[in-house]
Protein backbone atom coordinates (compact mmCIF):
# COMPACT_ATOMS: atom_id res chain seq x y z
CA UNK A 1 0.00 0.00 0.00
CA UNK A 2 1.65 3.69 -0.81
CA UNK A 3 2.10 6.31 1.69
CA UNK A 4 -0.26 9.10 1.73
CA UNK A 5 1.48 12.66 1.36
CA UNK A 6 -1.04 15.28 2.25
CA UNK A 7 -0.71 18.82 0.09
CA UNK A 8 -0.36 22.07 2.02
CA UNK A 9 -0.85 24.85 -0.40
CA UNK A 10 -0.02 28.18 0.66
CA UNK A 11 -0.79 30.49 -2.48
CA UNK A 12 -2.89 32.44 -0.56
CA UNK A 13 -0.66 33.16 2.56
CA UNK A 14 3.05 33.19 1.48
CA UNK A 15 2.63 33.22 -2.23
CA UNK A 16 0.51 36.23 -2.28
CA UNK A 17 3.37 37.98 -0.22
CA UNK A 18 4.92 38.88 -3.22
CA UNK A 19 4.89 42.67 -3.92
CA UNK A 20 2.38 43.55 -6.74
CA UNK A 21 0.57 40.19 -6.55
CA UNK A 22 -1.93 41.00 -3.89
CA UNK A 23 -5.47 39.53 -4.53
CA UNK A 24 -8.74 41.04 -3.46
CA UNK A 25 -10.76 38.67 -1.45
CA UNK A 26 -12.92 37.80 -4.56
CA UNK A 27 -10.02 36.85 -6.33
CA UNK A 28 -8.74 34.58 -3.10
CA UNK A 29 -11.95 32.95 -3.50
CA UNK A 30 -11.78 31.82 -6.99
CA UNK A 31 -7.68 30.75 -6.54
CA UNK A 32 -9.44 28.78 -3.25
CA UNK A 33 -12.07 27.28 -5.17
CA UNK A 34 -9.97 26.66 -7.96
CA UNK A 35 -7.01 24.40 -5.05
CA UNK A 36 -10.90 22.70 -3.64
CA UNK A 37 -10.95 21.18 -7.05
CA UNK A 38 -7.31 20.54 -7.78
CA UNK A 39 -7.75 18.38 -4.78
CA UNK A 40 -5.08 20.09 -1.76
CA UNK A 41 -5.40 18.96 1.73
CA UNK A 42 -5.21 21.92 3.05
CA UNK A 43 -5.26 25.76 1.79
CA UNK A 44 -3.27 28.30 3.76
CA UNK A 45 -5.68 31.52 3.11
CA UNK A 46 -3.79 33.66 5.20
CA UNK A 47 -2.47 35.58 8.11
CA UNK A 48 -5.42 36.95 9.74
CA UNK A 49 -3.85 39.35 12.28
CA UNK A 50 -1.96 41.45 9.74
CA UNK A 51 -4.39 43.47 8.13
CA UNK A 52 -8.46 43.15 7.88
CA UNK A 53 -8.25 42.29 4.51
CA UNK A 54 -6.51 38.86 5.16
CA UNK A 55 -9.02 38.12 7.97
CA UNK A 56 -11.95 39.01 5.63
CA UNK A 57 -9.93 36.15 3.24
CA UNK A 58 -10.27 34.02 5.57
CA UNK A 59 -13.55 34.34 7.12
CA UNK A 60 -14.77 34.38 3.69
CA UNK A 61 -13.17 31.32 1.82
CA UNK A 62 -14.24 29.31 4.95
CA UNK A 63 -17.81 29.60 4.02
CA UNK A 64 -16.48 29.13 0.41
CA UNK A 65 -14.27 25.96 0.73
CA UNK A 66 -16.07 22.78 1.69
CA UNK A 67 -13.67 20.26 2.12
CA UNK A 68 -10.35 21.06 2.67
CA UNK A 69 -8.73 22.21 5.78
CA UNK A 70 -8.39 25.75 5.94
CA UNK A 71 -5.59 26.97 8.09
CA UNK A 72 -4.75 30.76 9.22
CA UNK A 73 -0.88 31.38 10.42
CA UNK A 74 -0.26 32.93 13.89
CA UNK A 75 3.18 34.45 15.49
CA UNK A 76 3.61 32.39 18.97
CA UNK A 77 1.52 35.26 20.67
CA UNK A 78 -1.85 34.94 22.03
CA UNK A 79 -3.64 37.76 20.25
CA UNK A 80 -2.98 36.47 16.82
CA UNK A 81 -4.35 33.16 17.72
CA UNK A 82 -7.43 34.86 19.09
CA UNK A 83 -7.79 36.73 15.73
CA UNK A 84 -7.02 33.39 13.88
CA UNK A 85 -9.52 32.00 15.62
CA UNK A 86 -12.23 34.20 15.06
CA UNK A 87 -11.67 34.11 11.14
CA UNK A 88 -12.49 30.17 11.49
CA UNK A 89 -15.05 30.20 12.82
CA UNK A 90 -17.19 29.05 9.59
CA UNK A 91 -14.80 26.55 8.85
CA UNK A 92 -15.65 23.00 8.34
CA UNK A 93 -12.38 21.83 9.09
CA UNK A 94 -9.91 24.48 10.82
CA UNK A 95 -6.22 24.37 11.28
CA UNK A 96 -4.28 27.04 13.60
CA UNK A 97 -0.44 27.41 12.06
CA UNK A 98 1.60 29.03 15.06
CA UNK A 99 5.27 29.31 15.32
CA UNK A 100 8.49 30.77 16.54
CA UNK A 101 12.08 31.24 14.95
CA UNK A 102 14.54 28.05 16.56
CA UNK A 103 17.96 29.21 14.42
CA UNK A 104 20.30 30.88 16.69
CA UNK A 105 19.98 33.85 13.94
CA UNK A 106 16.47 34.14 15.38
CA UNK A 107 16.94 33.37 18.93
CA UNK A 108 19.11 35.36 19.77
CA UNK A 109 19.18 38.18 16.75
CA UNK A 110 15.50 38.77 16.12
CA UNK A 111 14.03 37.84 19.20
CA UNK A 112 16.77 38.63 21.73
CA UNK A 113 15.56 35.56 23.50
CA UNK A 114 16.86 31.93 24.43
CA UNK A 115 16.63 28.38 23.31
CA UNK A 116 14.81 27.49 27.09
CA UNK A 117 12.84 30.35 26.42
CA UNK A 118 11.85 29.54 22.83
CA UNK A 119 10.84 26.42 23.76
CA UNK A 120 8.62 27.83 26.71
CA UNK A 121 6.96 30.31 24.22
CA UNK A 122 6.24 27.84 21.59
CA UNK A 123 4.63 24.91 23.50
CA UNK A 124 2.40 27.82 25.36
CA UNK A 125 1.31 28.97 22.16
CA UNK A 126 0.47 25.40 20.73
CA UNK A 127 -1.39 25.30 24.12
CA UNK A 128 -3.47 28.10 23.55
CA UNK A 129 -4.46 27.26 20.23
CA UNK A 130 -5.54 24.00 21.14
CA UNK A 131 -8.21 25.49 23.16
CA UNK A 132 -9.88 26.54 19.84
CA UNK A 133 -9.32 24.10 17.56
CA UNK A 134 -8.04 20.28 18.05
CA UNK A 135 -5.74 20.75 14.31
CA UNK A 136 -2.93 22.82 15.55
CA UNK A 137 0.13 22.85 13.18
CA UNK A 138 3.58 24.54 14.40
CA UNK A 139 6.23 25.85 12.53
CA UNK A 140 9.71 26.26 13.82
CA UNK A 141 11.05 29.31 11.66
CA UNK A 142 14.65 28.77 9.92
CA UNK A 143 14.51 24.98 11.09
CA UNK A 144 17.16 24.77 7.84
CA UNK A 145 19.44 26.46 10.28
CA UNK A 146 18.76 25.09 13.54
CA UNK A 147 21.13 22.39 15.05
CA UNK A 148 19.06 18.89 15.15
CA UNK A 149 19.53 18.53 18.59
CA UNK A 150 17.96 21.45 19.49
CA UNK A 151 14.92 21.43 17.06
CA UNK A 152 14.61 17.66 18.47
CA UNK A 153 13.87 19.56 22.04
CA UNK A 154 11.40 21.85 20.28
CA UNK A 155 9.62 19.35 17.98
CA UNK A 156 9.23 16.52 21.29
CA UNK A 157 7.84 19.49 23.40
CA UNK A 158 5.30 20.91 20.69
CA UNK A 159 3.90 17.71 20.13
CA UNK A 160 3.67 16.90 24.10
CA UNK A 161 1.62 20.10 24.21
CA UNK A 162 -0.56 18.72 21.37
CA UNK A 163 0.61 20.14 18.00
CA UNK A 164 -0.74 17.69 15.10
CA UNK A 165 1.77 18.89 12.49
CA UNK A 166 5.67 19.73 13.16
CA UNK A 167 6.36 21.84 10.22
CA UNK A 168 10.68 21.76 9.66
CA UNK A 169 10.36 24.97 7.49
CA UNK A 170 14.47 25.61 5.47
CA UNK A 171 12.99 29.17 5.68
CA UNK A 172 16.08 31.04 3.46
CA UNK A 173 16.75 28.57 1.19
CA UNK A 174 19.72 27.34 2.78
CA UNK A 175 19.94 24.02 3.21
CA UNK A 176 21.59 21.16 0.90
CA UNK A 177 18.96 18.41 -0.09
CA UNK A 178 20.91 15.78 1.93
CA UNK A 179 21.17 17.94 5.01
CA UNK A 180 17.27 18.47 4.74
CA UNK A 181 16.59 14.85 4.33
CA UNK A 182 19.08 14.40 7.19
CA UNK A 183 17.45 16.61 9.25
CA UNK A 184 13.72 15.30 9.22
CA UNK A 185 15.84 11.60 9.50
CA UNK A 186 16.82 12.89 12.52
CA UNK A 187 13.84 14.07 14.07
CA UNK A 188 12.13 10.44 12.94
CA UNK A 189 14.69 8.63 15.30
CA UNK A 190 15.01 11.05 18.15
CA UNK A 191 11.53 12.49 18.65
CA UNK A 192 9.83 9.50 20.92
CA UNK A 193 6.47 10.78 20.38
CA UNK A 194 7.33 11.60 16.85
CA UNK A 195 4.67 9.63 15.47
CA UNK A 196 1.95 11.61 17.32
CA UNK A 197 2.06 14.29 14.84
CA UNK A 198 2.75 14.71 10.60
CA UNK A 199 6.35 15.81 9.66
CA UNK A 200 5.76 18.63 7.18
CA UNK A 201 8.61 20.62 4.72
CA UNK A 202 8.39 24.25 3.94
CA UNK A 203 11.19 24.66 1.60
CA UNK A 204 12.18 28.41 0.11
CA UNK A 205 13.97 28.68 -3.37
CA UNK A 206 16.75 30.68 -2.84
CA UNK A 207 19.26 28.45 -3.95
CA UNK A 208 16.96 26.98 -6.75
CA UNK A 209 16.85 23.53 -4.79
CA UNK A 210 13.43 24.11 -2.98
CA UNK A 211 11.81 20.74 -4.65
CA UNK A 212 15.11 18.92 -4.39
CA UNK A 213 14.99 19.59 -0.36
CA UNK A 214 11.25 18.81 -0.14
CA UNK A 215 11.27 16.01 -2.24
CA UNK A 216 14.21 14.49 -0.04
CA UNK A 217 12.30 15.31 3.26
CA UNK A 218 9.49 13.32 1.91
CA UNK A 219 11.90 10.50 1.32
CA UNK A 220 12.89 10.83 4.81
CA UNK A 221 9.73 10.84 6.12
CA UNK A 222 7.74 13.83 5.90
CA UNK A 223 3.82 13.92 4.92
CA UNK A 224 2.74 16.61 4.09
CA UNK A 225 4.30 19.37 1.66
CA UNK A 226 3.81 22.62 2.11
CA UNK A 227 3.97 24.41 -1.36
CA UNK A 228 2.39 27.17 -3.77
CA UNK A 229 1.09 27.23 -7.44
CA UNK A 230 3.70 27.88 -9.90
CA UNK A 231 6.46 27.89 -6.73
CA UNK A 232 5.56 32.15 -6.01
CA UNK A 233 6.09 33.31 -2.79
CA UNK A 234 8.97 35.80 -1.44
CA UNK A 235 12.04 36.46 -2.39
CA UNK A 236 12.75 33.66 -5.47
CA UNK A 237 9.84 31.64 -4.20
CA UNK A 238 8.62 28.57 -2.38
CA UNK A 239 8.52 24.87 -3.29
CA UNK A 240 6.16 24.21 -6.78
CA UNK A 241 3.16 22.50 -5.80
CA UNK A 242 3.63 21.01 -9.69
CA UNK A 243 7.38 19.87 -9.36
CA UNK A 244 6.57 17.86 -6.02
CA UNK A 245 3.14 16.14 -7.33
CA UNK A 246 4.56 15.21 -10.81
CA UNK A 247 7.81 13.86 -9.46
CA UNK A 248 6.03 11.78 -7.47
CA UNK A 249 3.79 10.43 -10.00
CA UNK A 250 6.33 9.79 -12.10
CA UNK A 251 8.59 8.37 -9.23
CA UNK A 252 5.75 6.39 -8.25
CA UNK A 253 7.07 3.10 -8.86
CA UNK A 254 10.09 3.56 -6.52
CA UNK A 255 8.92 5.81 -4.35
CA UNK A 256 5.23 4.82 -3.43
CA UNK A 257 3.81 7.73 -2.22
CA UNK A 258 1.24 8.92 -3.77
CA UNK A 259 -1.33 12.80 -3.39
CA UNK A 260 -4.64 13.44 -3.47
CA UNK A 261 -3.95 16.26 -6.12
CA UNK A 262 -6.00 15.70 -9.79
CA UNK A 263 -3.49 16.32 -12.07
CA UNK A 264 -5.34 17.13 -14.73
CA UNK A 265 -6.29 20.46 -13.33
CA UNK A 266 -2.98 21.61 -13.00
CA UNK A 267 -2.11 23.69 -15.77
CA UNK A 268 -5.90 25.56 -15.64
CA UNK A 269 -4.64 26.19 -11.80
CA UNK A 270 -1.58 27.42 -13.29
CA UNK A 271 -2.86 30.12 -15.79
CA UNK A 272 -5.38 31.23 -13.35
CA UNK A 273 -2.98 32.10 -10.56
CA UNK A 274 -0.58 33.88 -13.20
CA UNK A 275 -3.66 36.03 -14.22
CA UNK A 276 -4.91 37.34 -11.13
CA UNK A 277 -1.38 37.91 -9.80
CA UNK A 278 -0.03 39.62 -12.61
CA UNK A 279 3.04 37.00 -12.24
CA UNK A 280 4.15 35.72 -15.83
CA UNK A 281 5.13 32.04 -15.35
CA UNK A 282 8.75 31.62 -16.74
CA UNK A 283 8.71 29.86 -20.28
CA UNK A 284 11.20 26.91 -19.18
CA UNK A 285 9.41 26.01 -15.87
CA UNK A 286 8.92 22.87 -14.87
CA UNK A 287 5.52 21.22 -15.67
CA UNK A 288 3.76 24.26 -16.40
CA UNK A 289 6.32 26.80 -18.53
CA UNK A 290 4.88 26.71 -22.32
CA UNK A 291 8.51 25.36 -23.34
CA UNK A 292 8.15 22.52 -20.83
CA UNK A 293 6.63 20.10 -23.50
CA UNK A 294 7.93 21.69 -26.32
CA UNK A 295 10.44 20.35 -28.84
CA UNK A 296 12.42 23.22 -31.66
CA UNK A 297 15.75 20.44 -32.33
CA UNK A 298 15.04 18.63 -35.21
CA UNK A 299 16.57 15.60 -33.36
CA UNK A 300 14.35 15.71 -30.78
CA UNK A 301 11.18 16.60 -32.58
CA UNK A 302 11.87 12.94 -34.80
CA UNK A 303 12.51 10.98 -31.53
CA UNK A 304 8.97 12.48 -30.00
CA UNK A 305 7.35 11.76 -33.22
CA UNK A 306 8.22 8.46 -33.19
CA UNK A 307 7.63 7.74 -29.69
CA UNK A 308 6.56 10.51 -26.85
CA UNK A 309 8.76 8.57 -24.39
CA UNK A 310 11.97 9.50 -25.82
CA UNK A 311 12.07 12.99 -24.79
CA UNK A 312 9.02 13.08 -22.53
CA UNK A 313 8.88 11.70 -18.78
CA UNK A 314 5.24 13.19 -18.34
CA UNK A 315 2.29 13.00 -20.69
CA UNK A 316 0.98 16.42 -21.16
CA UNK A 317 -2.43 15.45 -20.92
CA UNK A 318 -1.98 14.13 -17.03
CA UNK A 319 -0.97 18.21 -15.74
CA UNK A 320 -4.12 19.68 -18.31
CA UNK A 321 -2.29 20.11 -21.66
CA UNK A 322 -3.99 18.80 -24.69
CA UNK A 323 0.03 18.12 -26.70
CA UNK A 324 3.41 18.14 -26.74
CA UNK A 325 4.02 21.32 -29.23
CA UNK A 326 6.70 20.83 -31.87
CA UNK A 327 7.98 24.47 -32.32
CA UNK A 328 9.35 24.90 -35.59
CA UNK A 329 12.13 26.98 -35.48
CA UNK A 330 16.04 26.64 -37.56
CA UNK A 331 16.63 23.47 -35.82
CA UNK A 332 13.59 21.78 -37.01
CA UNK A 333 13.59 18.99 -39.26
CA UNK A 334 11.80 17.62 -42.22
CA UNK A 335 10.25 15.12 -40.19
CA UNK A 336 8.73 17.98 -38.06
CA UNK A 337 7.45 19.95 -40.81
CA UNK A 338 5.92 17.08 -42.93
CA UNK A 339 4.26 16.47 -39.55
CA UNK A 340 2.94 20.19 -38.90
CA UNK A 341 1.61 19.99 -42.64
CA UNK A 342 -0.55 16.13 -41.67
CA UNK A 343 -1.98 17.86 -39.29
CA UNK A 344 -3.39 20.89 -40.85
CA UNK A 345 -4.52 19.16 -44.03
CA UNK A 346 -1.95 19.07 -46.55
CA UNK A 347 -0.41 15.73 -48.32
CA UNK A 348 2.58 16.39 -50.30
CA UNK A 349 4.93 14.49 -52.42
CA UNK A 350 8.35 14.41 -51.63
CA UNK A 351 9.75 17.00 -54.03
CA UNK A 352 6.96 19.43 -53.18
CA UNK A 353 8.02 18.87 -49.46
CA UNK A 354 11.63 19.23 -50.14
CA UNK A 355 10.98 22.45 -51.77
CA UNK A 356 8.90 23.90 -48.84
CA UNK A 357 11.36 22.84 -46.42
CA UNK A 358 13.93 24.80 -47.99
CA UNK A 359 12.03 28.16 -48.05
CA UNK A 360 10.62 27.40 -44.19
CA UNK A 361 14.73 26.93 -43.21
CA UNK A 362 15.01 30.63 -44.97
CA UNK A 363 11.87 31.98 -43.00
CA UNK A 364 13.26 30.85 -40.14
CA UNK A 365 16.05 32.10 -40.22
CA UNK A 366 14.00 35.28 -39.83
CA UNK A 367 11.96 34.61 -37.03
CA UNK A 368 12.17 33.52 -33.94
CA UNK A 369 9.14 30.66 -34.69
CA UNK A 370 7.25 29.45 -37.43
CA UNK A 371 3.50 29.51 -36.90
CA UNK A 372 0.73 27.36 -38.75
CA UNK A 373 -0.44 30.53 -40.13
CA UNK A 374 3.42 31.08 -41.81
CA UNK A 375 3.40 27.46 -42.92
CA UNK A 376 0.24 27.65 -45.07
CA UNK A 377 2.16 30.60 -46.90
CA UNK A 378 4.53 28.46 -47.06
CA UNK A 379 3.00 26.27 -49.23
CA UNK A 380 0.91 29.10 -50.96
CA UNK A 381 4.01 30.23 -52.13
CA UNK A 382 5.21 27.12 -53.72
CA UNK A 383 2.20 27.04 -55.65
CA UNK A 384 2.80 30.62 -56.69
CA UNK A 385 6.06 29.15 -58.08
CA UNK A 386 4.00 27.64 -60.69
CA UNK A 387 2.63 31.02 -62.06
CA UNK A 388 3.01 32.01 -65.59
CA UNK A 389 3.91 35.19 -64.18
CA UNK A 390 6.49 35.48 -61.35
CA UNK A 391 8.77 38.14 -59.34
CA UNK A 392 12.31 37.89 -60.04
CA UNK A 393 13.93 40.74 -58.50
CA UNK A 394 12.13 43.54 -56.51
CA UNK A 395 14.29 47.12 -55.57
CA UNK A 396 12.95 49.81 -53.63
CA UNK A 397 14.43 53.02 -52.66
CA UNK A 398 12.38 55.05 -49.87
CA UNK A 399 12.81 57.76 -47.40
CA UNK A 400 11.47 61.05 -45.59
CA UNK A 401 13.03 63.27 -48.03
CA UNK A 402 13.20 60.80 -51.23
CA UNK A 403 10.41 60.30 -53.97
CA UNK A 404 9.72 56.50 -53.76
CA UNK A 405 11.74 54.69 -56.46
CA UNK A 406 11.01 50.33 -57.48
CA UNK A 407 12.98 48.37 -59.95
CA UNK A 408 11.21 45.29 -60.75
CA UNK A 409 12.18 42.15 -63.07
CA UNK A 410 9.47 39.86 -63.82
CA UNK A 411 9.94 36.21 -65.19
CA UNK A 412 6.98 35.89 -67.93
CA UNK A 413 7.05 32.23 -69.25
CA UNK A 414 10.37 31.93 -68.79
CA UNK A 415 11.42 35.56 -70.28
CA UNK A 416 12.90 38.58 -68.01
CA UNK A 417 11.24 42.08 -68.11
CA UNK A 418 12.22 44.64 -66.46
CA UNK A 419 11.05 48.54 -65.25
CA UNK A 420 11.52 51.21 -62.40
CA UNK A 421 8.58 53.42 -61.35
CA UNK A 422 8.24 56.19 -58.86
CA UNK A 423 4.88 56.39 -56.68
CA UNK A 424 3.26 57.97 -53.74
CA UNK A 425 4.82 55.40 -51.54
CA UNK A 426 6.87 51.99 -52.26
CA UNK A 427 4.29 50.23 -52.27
CA UNK A 428 2.55 51.81 -55.23
CA UNK A 429 5.99 52.44 -56.83
CA UNK A 430 6.09 48.99 -56.85
CA UNK A 431 2.89 48.28 -57.97
CA UNK A 432 3.35 50.92 -61.07
CA UNK A 433 6.48 49.13 -61.86
CA UNK A 434 4.90 45.73 -62.41
CA UNK A 435 1.72 47.46 -64.21
CA UNK A 436 4.52 49.24 -67.12
CA UNK A 437 5.53 44.94 -67.86
CA UNK A 438 2.60 43.34 -67.79
CA UNK A 439 0.05 45.99 -69.92
CA UNK A 440 -2.97 45.32 -68.00
CA UNK A 441 -5.74 47.81 -67.19
CA UNK A 442 -6.25 46.54 -63.99
CA UNK A 443 -7.46 48.33 -61.03
CA UNK A 444 -6.78 48.16 -57.02
CA UNK A 445 -10.78 47.57 -55.96
CA UNK A 446 -9.65 46.88 -51.99
CA UNK A 447 -5.79 46.44 -50.47
CA UNK A 448 -5.95 44.81 -46.89
CA UNK A 449 -2.37 43.84 -44.92
CA UNK A 450 -2.77 42.13 -41.75
CA UNK A 451 0.80 40.64 -39.13
CA UNK A 452 0.18 37.46 -38.39
CA UNK A 453 2.21 37.43 -35.26
CA UNK A 454 3.35 40.29 -32.97
CA UNK A 455 6.56 41.55 -33.14
CA UNK A 456 9.07 43.13 -35.61
CA UNK A 457 9.99 39.79 -37.25
CA UNK A 458 5.89 39.36 -38.11
CA UNK A 459 5.00 38.15 -41.64
CA UNK A 460 2.93 40.54 -42.97
CA UNK A 461 -0.15 39.56 -45.28
CA UNK A 462 -1.78 40.94 -47.68
CA UNK A 463 -4.94 40.55 -49.56
CA UNK A 464 -5.80 42.49 -52.80
CA UNK A 465 -8.62 42.58 -54.47
CA UNK A 466 -8.23 44.00 -58.54
CA UNK A 467 -10.91 44.68 -60.84
CA UNK A 468 -10.27 44.04 -64.63
CA UNK A 469 -12.72 44.37 -67.50
CA UNK A 470 -15.38 44.59 -65.18
CA UNK A 471 -14.57 41.08 -63.35
CA UNK A 472 -13.07 40.81 -59.69
CA UNK A 473 -9.79 39.03 -59.52
CA UNK A 474 -8.39 37.94 -55.68
CA UNK A 475 -4.64 37.81 -55.03
CA UNK A 476 -2.93 36.51 -51.91
CA UNK A 477 0.82 37.51 -50.60
CA UNK A 478 3.14 37.01 -47.43
CA UNK A 479 6.69 38.32 -46.60
CA UNK A 480 8.45 39.74 -44.13
CA UNK A 481 8.76 42.75 -46.01
CA UNK A 482 5.32 43.99 -46.26
CA UNK A 483 6.40 45.57 -49.94
CA UNK A 484 7.62 42.09 -51.42
CA UNK A 485 4.14 40.91 -49.86
CA UNK A 486 2.20 43.09 -51.87
CA UNK A 487 3.60 42.75 -55.20
CA UNK A 488 3.03 39.23 -54.56
CA UNK A 489 -0.25 39.67 -53.88
CA UNK A 490 -1.15 41.88 -56.78
CA UNK A 491 0.80 39.08 -58.99
CA UNK A 492 -1.13 36.33 -57.66
CA UNK A 493 -4.65 38.33 -58.98
CA UNK A 494 -2.67 39.24 -62.18
CA UNK A 495 -1.95 35.16 -62.82
CA UNK A 496 -5.49 34.94 -62.48
CA UNK A 497 -6.57 37.01 -65.40
CA UNK A 498 -7.15 35.55 -68.70
CA UNK A 499 -4.32 34.05 -70.79
CA UNK A 500 -3.88 36.18 -74.29
CA UNK A 501 -6.31 39.21 -73.56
Amino acid sequence: MSDRLYIFDTTLRDGEQVPGCQLNTVEKIEVAKALQELGVDVIEAGFPISSPGDFESVVEISKAVTWPTICALTRAVQKDIDVAAESLKYAKKGRIHTGIGTSDFHIYHKLNSNPDAIIERAVEAVKYAKKYVEDVEFYAEDAGRTGNEYLARVIEAVIKAGATVVNIPDTTGYTLPHDFGAKIKYLVDNVPNIHKAIISTHCHNDLGMATANTISGIINGARQAEVTINGIGERAGNTSLEEVVMTLKTHYQALQIDTGVNTKQIYQTSRLVSTLMNMPVQPNKAVVGRNAFAHSSGIHQDGVLKNRENYEIMDPTDVGINESAILLTARSGRAALKHRLELMGFQLSKEKLDEVYEEFLKLADKKKDVRDDDIALLVGDATRKEHRIKLNYLQVISGKSLKPMASVVLDIAGEKFDATSAGNGPVDAAISAVKKIIHRQVVIEEFLVQAITRGSDDIGKVHMQVDYQDSIYHGFGAHTDIITASVEAFLDAINKLPVGE
